[in-house]
């Protein structure tokens, strides 16, 4: 657990409330002794909010959808939306994201909830609105998709997951999955800038 915080980049615990910069090769001014006292500084706290209000609007709209496409669509014929470019196409899927890996539905079951555990403990030093948007994506899309392998047929931690979105010669996905590749795509581009979820900055 300890190795996967730091390869997503839990940071040290600057001493400001603000964005602060690093120089490549400057040693951190907060030091040993202030991270080991009390955080300070104020805005930790409407990060998580933050954190968890994407979450739990990522969730609830994948729970919602997915309600929906199994009381009306499933078991009927795919819903053209935009000519046969896009349909909505209700399917039951073992697999991960956009249905890869269908033999290892435990094993994917297993990196959701480690991936949600991971993204609990980096809430801690939680100071980037953006890694805040990030990481509710990632959680509410996780959550999403973990529900169904906990819930629904053939059973608990084996269940298969409602997929409906379905673009013309691409895989079919839901909502969950749209969160996850967002937040994922976010925090690719937060990595690029340097900028660290506790707001550091760090030059090259």
């Amino acid at each position: 657990m300890a190795e996967a915080e730091r390869i997503i980049g839990t940071p040290g615990t600057p001493d400001d409330g603000g964005e602060r910069t690093v120089a490549p090769g400057a040693s951190d001014a907060s030091g040993a002794d202030q991270q080991s006292t009390a955080d300070p500084r104020p805005g930790r706290g409407r990060r998580i909010a933050v954190l968890f209000a994407v979450a739990a609007f990522a969730y609830a709209l994948d729970l919602v959808s997915k309600m929906i496409v199994v009381a009306k669509l499933e078991h009927h014929a795919p819903i053209e939306v935009v000519g046969d470019w896009l349909e909505f196409h209700a399917i039951r899927n073992p697999g991960a994201a956009f249905g890869f890996g269908g033999a290892f539905t435990i094993i994917f079951t297993l990196i959701a909830a480690a991936v949600i555990v991971v993204i609990f403990r980096l809430a801690r030093k939680l100071y980037s609105f953006p890694w805040a948007v990030a990481l509710g994506l990632l959680l509410g899309g996780a959550l999403g998709n973990l529900t169904d392998r906990i819930f629904r047929s053939p059973g608990i931690f084996e269940g298969q997951v409602v997929d409906f979105i379905a673009p013309k010669q691409f895989a079919v996905f839901n909502l969950a999955d749209s969160a996850i590749v967002c937040g994922g795509i976010l925090i690719v581009l937060l990595s690029f800038r340097g900028l660290d979820p506790d707001g550091t900055v760090h030059k090259d």
